[in-house]
């Protein structure tokens, strides 16, 4: 497979910089298509929205071509796409309003794996009502979560399970359709976050078996909101708090003020970006329609990124004093790392100074960190992205050969790429 790494970096103004990004997990760069989305809409006129003013429909336009959007970078259907702040404050919605079904002794499930976004609603709403919260645990040697750890953890009164696609923190991505295959045999609900999943792999809503599937646009490549996506029968018959004047009409029900139509441009076009990305690196053929584009892309993408971090896993097994947290046999290139001789925030800075953004914490993932004993410090975290190239990651591995006081070889391998000038 080829893949024309510079052809992607160059869509990328904030590369200019120079600084190898290796913090995608926390939020990835934007591509210069995605900001002129935004100040196009920015500096249109617009208006709330309706279908008499030009200003209005333009609003209106926004809207509906992001959510028609993200419904192909899912799998979805546009009509069940619902717009929020953020992940964080669409799943307090959600547990919100399907607590209102729920009775004391109902049980919720959630696991240690993710990250705290898709466990404290949960925890907090079971509490409000009497609901008891049922915990899954992953191998914190392996970092696998098998499906089996859910069976025994269901029961008759199981009204939700709650499951990462993807641990933020370590990269450990569950069989989420067998997981659903346990929870749909109680009747319960299955919510998904792919949050982190979404940046890394083609996503299908019915592969995965999600009920519920949240994840964070900013994550991949666009700008900072949140999505939710569900089956729309299955919204219609949900009913959350809203304003008296709101609409009751599916998605807009559930979202609550007006939307940010600069926000929702950016959306789409990250989507569009995304869909042309394998186009662009020439490694794959425009598809027939955006659906096919993206999932070919993503697939280029994925590959792509799992060759790097190989690259990175390899290198780091040579230079001794490091363990590597990340190792489930299926996972997103995210790895912790711990070092024997420094906490890894001062690893963290010491990369920083030399122009490698590789952070460190246990990123809210608090229930993972301190499963595998790593209190709230987790360790340092390097993600990798789809404008990640080989020169990136010499520097960091450079960088932390340094820090560990051993002479780095060379890893590249065939198809590596060029390596940028600094």
């Amino acid at each position: 497979m080829t893949y024309d790494v510079a052809a992607v970096r160059a869509c990328f103004p904030a590369l200019e910089e120079r600084t190898a990004h290796f913090d995608g997990p926390g939020g990835a760069q934007v591509p210069d298509m995605v900001a002129a989305a935004m100040a196009s809409a920015l500096l249109s006129s617009i208006s709330n929205r309706d279908r008499s003013t030009r200003s209005g429909r333009r609003a209106d336009n926004i809207v509906i071509a992001a959510r028609r959007a993200v419904a192909d970078l899912v799998g979805g259907e546009p009509a069940g796409i619902v717009f929020g702040r953020s992940m964080t404050a669409l799943t307090y919605d959600m547990a919100r309003t399907l607590a209102k079904e729920w009775r004391p002794g109902d049980e919720v499930i959630v696991t240690r794996l993710d990250h705290d976004a898709n466990v404290r609603p949960w925890v907090q709403a079971a509490a409000a009502v009497g609901a008891v919260v049922r915990w899954v645990d992953f191998d914190p040697e392996t970092g696998e979560l098998p499906a089996a750890a859910f069976a025994a953890a269901i029961g008759t009164r199981t009204r939700l399970a709650a499951v990462t696609g993807a641990s933020n923190l370590i990269g450990t991505r569950p069989d989420t359709a067998e997981i659903a295959r346990l929870v749909h045999g109680a009747g319960a609900y299955l919510y998904v976050d792919g949050v982190h999943l979404a940046a890394h792999a083609p996503i299908d809503l019915s592969d995965l078996g999600a009920d519920f599937f949240v994840c964070s646009p900013y994550k991949w490549l666009g700008p900072h909101c949140g999505v939710l996506a569900a089956d729309p029968g299955l919204l219609q018959e949900l009913h959350p708090d809203k304003l008296l004047a709101s609409t009751d009409d599916v998605p807009e029900r559930f979202e609550l003020g007006t939307l940010p139509y600069e926000i929702l441009a950016g959306v789409a076009a990250a989507v569009d970006f995304i869909a042309g990305l394998g186009e662009l690196a020439g490694a794959v053929a425009p598809g027939k329609d955006r659906r096919t584009e993206i999932v070919g892309s993503m697939a280029v993408v994925e590959a792509h990124e799992d060759r790097l971090r190989r690259r990175i896993e390899d290198a780091v097994a040579g230079l001794g004093g490091i363990q590597m947290r990340s190792r489930a046999g299926r996972r997103t290139p995210t790895l912790l790392l711990t070092f024997d001789r420094l906490p890894a925030d001062d690893v963290a800075g010491r990369l920083a100074g030399e122009g490698v953004n590789a952070p460190a914490g246990s990123f809210y993932a608090i229930e993972a960190s301190r499963h595998m004993g790593l209190g709230d410090a987790g360790g340092l975290r390097v993600g990798v992205a789809p404008y990640t190239d080989d020169d990136d990651v010499d520097r960091l591995l450079t960088g932390l050969a340094g820090i560990q006081g051993t002479r780095r070889k060379s890893t590249k391998g065939p198809g590596s790429g060029t390596a940028r000038g600094l």
